[in-house]
């Protein structure tokens, strides 16, 4: 069963990856993020968007392991 649940994870990050490379490709004009005050430089869509994924799967990987309880069971 678990080697089927890594095949499907797998196959789903293969899909996510191919969806973002076809919009970058499709999608090369240059944009920037305004926030406030602030203002990012210029980049091409597939940069940020690839920026933005790579940034939401570390953060979503790293915070079920900040929020895990730190009691111990003896």
């Amino acid at each position: 069963m678990k080697i089927f649940a890594n095949f499907i994870s797998s196959l789903m990050l293969a899909f996510w990856v191919s969806a973002i490379a076809i919009f970058s490709i499709q999608n090369i004009q240059l944009v920037s993020i305004k926030f406030l005050v602030w203002q990012s430089i210029q980049m091409p869509v597939g940069v940020l968007l690839a920026i933005c994924a790579g940034s939401g799967i570390i953060l979503g990987s790293l915070l079920p392991l900040l929020w895990q309880s730190k009691t111990t069971n003896y």
